[in-house]
This record gives structure tokens, C-alpha cells and sequence, in this order.
């Protein structure tokens, strides 16, 4: 089998470029930051990655957020490092290993990146999927596979995590199914390893869809408490999250000091500067 080749870098139409297909869907808040520094900069740092596939179609490896940002700039090209001989296996791991590496991850796509990436990592090496024991601890994490290594140990370096730990992630993801991911992305407050381990528990098909029920509508502050309340019939209130963040916000401005607020603005003006267009847009839509 032929090894992956970078065929080139050289700019792509957007229009060319299939982004189907994604593990996670674009963070508003990232391609607003994005936006925000290519205005102030004029440039966009990194090139995105696509698969020329045999066909000729191009289809997007890394750089979701890049690729959206350039396409609400206006932009009809971009520039690209465009990859041939590539495998989907391959192409998925390129994905998951650029959002671990720079990517902010919440719990809830950590789970699914670390899942995906075993599931990739076995059909690569199929021997590591039958061993039991202590033998399938050494092949799945294989220390001679320099690509293992590094995907484990920058993950736990990242997150604070111990290689036992990302298992235990691991874990958690791979016991959530589409559907469910879907929904607790919609959840109010975010979801944490320790609910998404709760919810992996869970082995009545009922009781773990209401769970993931509750906890997208915001009506539990945790899985384990959307247990306890499926349990007992009762629902326990919860806080509007974005409310009580508003409140502290306010609260914190109004006891700063005129430099303080002065030296926030100028930090943080790239990506206020970005809300208030957003805001300013939905204002002339509503108008």
C-alpha cells in the first residue's frame, strides 16, 4: 500500500472542497475568534488539508473552522496542502489527532475523538482486537507504535490525564451513539466525563434515552441526577447556565476599575468586536 504523499500546496476553490462527513460540527465561538484575527491580521495562519481522491474531488482532512471562517469572509479560494495515496482510515486519524493536538475540546468530543480513534487504531491493526487481558492492554496502546505513544501521551499531558484516565474516556465515548451525541451537544450546561461515564452505566435502553433526554433539555444539572429524579418522579429546578454566566459578568464589570475595563476591551477587542457584529446582524434581521 502506498504511503499518504503531499502533493502539493497551493490554493483551492471552496466551492471544490466536500466538508461532509465531520466527527464534531464548527464551534460558533471558534470561527467568530478565527474572523476576528484574519480582520485584524489579514491573514489566515495555517493551511487547511484535503485528499485529492482518484476521481479528482477534493475532501476536507483538517480545518473545519478555517474552511468555514474563509467561506463567511467571502473568500472563493484557500489555501490548501492537498494529500494523495490517502486512505479513509488515515484521513480520520490525520482529523482526530489535528483537533486533539490544537483544538479547544469539551468532555463530550473528547470521549467521541478518543472512541473514534480506537476504532480506527483496530481496523489498522486487527490483531490488537481479539487479545483478552494484560496482553490487550500491551497490543491496544502498542509501545513500540510511535503514533500510539504520541496520541496517548499528549492527550493526558493535555488534559491533566493519567493513560489509565484517557482509557477511561475512551470508554465512555464509545458507548454513546450518534443519536445521543447529537443531543447532549445540545445540552445547556456542558457535559463532563463524569456524566458521560454515568450514562455508559446505564443498561436499560429506556432510562439511559431519558436520561440523555433530560440532561439536552437542561432539566438535570448532571446524568447522575437525571437518574435520581427518573427514580423518585421528581425534577430537580435548574439555573439557566447563560443567565447566571451574565450575572457574574456584570457583576465583575461593575466592580472594575475604569483601567481594568480599559485593558479588557483592548485584550479582548477582536473577539468583542466579532459578538457585536453577530449581535448587530440579528438586530437588522429581527428588524
Amino acid at each position: 500500500m502506498k504511503k499518504p504523499t503531499l502533493m502539493q500546496q497551493s490554493t483551492v476553490k471552496l466551492a471544490d472542497i466536500d466538508a461532509r462527513s465531520r466527527l464534531r460540527p464548527v464551534s460558533e465561538a471558534g470561527v467568530e475568534s478565527l474572523i476576528a484575527s484574519i480582520r485584524e491580521t489579514g491573514v489566515m495562519k495555517d493551511a487547511i488539508h484535503v485528499r485529492k481522491k482518484k476521481d479528482g474531488s477534493l475532501v476536507l482532512i483538517a480545518g473545519a473552522h478555517r474552511l468555514e471562517a474563509a467561506k463567511r469572509l467571502g473568500w472563493e479560494e484557500i489555501e490548501a496542502k492537498v494529500w494523495t495515496d490517502v486512505t479513509d482510515d488515515w484521513a480520520r486519524l490525520m482529523e482526530i489527532d489535528d483537533n486533539l493536538a490544537g483544538a479547544e475540546m469539551n468532555a463530550l468530543d473528547t470521549a467521541v475523538f478518543l472512541a473514534e480513534r480506537k476504532k480506527v487504531y483496530e481496523r489498522l491493526h486487527p490483531e490488537t482486537k481479539y487479545a483478552t487481558g494484560a496482553a490487550l492492554a500491551a497490543k491496544r496502546w502498542d509501545a513500540t507504535e510511535p503514533s500510539s505513544v504520541a496520541f496517548v501521551t499528549a492527550t493526558a499531558e493535555k488534559f491533566g490525564l493519567t493513560d489509565r484516565q484517557v482509557r477511561k474516556i475512551v470508554a465512555a465515548g464509545g458507548k454513546l451513539g450518534a443519536g445521543e451525541v447529537h443531543q447532549l451537544r445540545q445540552a445547556p450546561r456542558p457535559v463532563t466525563l463524569k456524566d458521560l461515564t454515568e450514562i455508559a452505566r446505564i443498561s436499560d435502553p429506556t432510562e439511559r434515552h431519558d436520561v440523555v433526554g433530560r440532561m439536552a433539555a437542561g432539566q438535570c444539572k448532571s446524568a447522575a441526577e437525571a437518574r435520581r429524579s427518573l427514580k423518585s418522579g421528581v425534577e430537580t429546578p435548574v439555573k439557566d447556565p447563560v443567565a447566571a454566566e451574565f450575572k457574574a459578568l456584570l457583576a465583575a464589570w461593575s466592580r472594575a476599575r475604569p483601567a481594568a475595563r480599559a485593558q479588557f476591551v483592548d485584550d479582548e477587542y477582536g473577539a468583542i468586536a466579532a459578538v457585536m457584529a453577530r449581535v448587530a446582524k440579528g438586530r437588522g434581521e429581527a428588524a
